[in-house]
């Protein structure tokens, strides 16, 4: 059980805001209401102009009364947040407690911590906060909705869960044992998700072979030559290359 009195904000998947040890996610002023909460979370480190924050609002069909419509909806959140959650008027800016946890930024975090692991070889240190990237990343982030600024939020952590994928894979491989089936799942998730990244496909042939399925790893190996060749008209690159020859000695 967490603290009481804490502040934990989920984003990904469906919105969950613990606020000060209260949940208030169902009283946020409706569905512009959490977009705006969503926004300013994940901008809550610059200040957000009012004009910013109804374009991320309304980016195609802007109501009538704009001004008036965005002045209540902040209303509403500070009642729902507190007065001292948002500071500003034309410069809005979210203001967390101490301590607060938001999974973006975990997952930011993680990937980050996993990675640095992973380059050190210590794959016991890189397996948790690789799985807690994964995991966040895994959720999605908005999924109903369709903004500029919703879809690049997507493509960022797209590209965390993909990288969480390898560091599952290479820390499973490098531990073994039991292990060995998440670099295996990891691996196939990334040939699926990623059907040209080369490094998704070595971290799949590697996992393979260490189960001693040296035969589907070469499949894997053709499979992406396929596709490349196909898809791009190009062969796959020095590293895929060396790694094939490796499994044929």
């Amino acid at each position: 059980m967490g603290n009481e009195d804490e502040t934990r904000i989920q984003l990904c998947g469906r919105l969950v805001v613990r606020w000060r040890g209260r949940r208030v996610d169902e009283k946020l002023p409706g569905r512009q209401g959490r977009l705006a909460f969503v926004y300013l979370t994940v901008n809550r480190l610059s200040t957000v102009s009012r004009d910013e924050l109804a374009d991320a609002l309304w980016p195609s069909e802007p109501p009538a009364a704009v001004d008036s419509s965005l002045s209540s909806i902040l209303s509403k959140l500070r009642g729902a947040l507190g007065s001292s959650a948002l500071e500003g008027r034309s410069e809005l800016r979210l203001v967390l407690p101490p301590g607060s946890w938001v999974d973006l930024e975990a997952a930011s975090d993680a990937i980050h911590r996993a990675e640095s692991a992973v380059a050190r070889s210590d794959w016991t240190t890189a397996w948790a906060p690789a799985r807690v990237a994964l995991h966040v990343a895994t959720r999605g982030f908005l999924p109903r909705e369709d903004a500029p600024w919703v879809a690049a939020r997507r493509e960022w952590l797209e590209d965390i869960r993909l990288r969480a994928h390898e560091c599952v894979s290479a820390a499973g491989l490098g531990i073994g044992g039991p292990e060995l089936d998440a670099a295996v799942r990891s691996g196939r998730a990334l040939v699926e998700l990623a059907p040209h990244r080369e490094s998704g496909h070595r971290a799949l042939m590697k996992a393979l072979t260490a189960q001693g399925n040296g035969a589907q790893a070469l499949e894997i190996y053709d499979l992406l030559r396929r596709r490349l060749r196909d898809d791009l008209g190009i062969a796959p690159g020095p590293a895929t290359q060396d790694l094939y020859r490796q499994l044929l000695g």
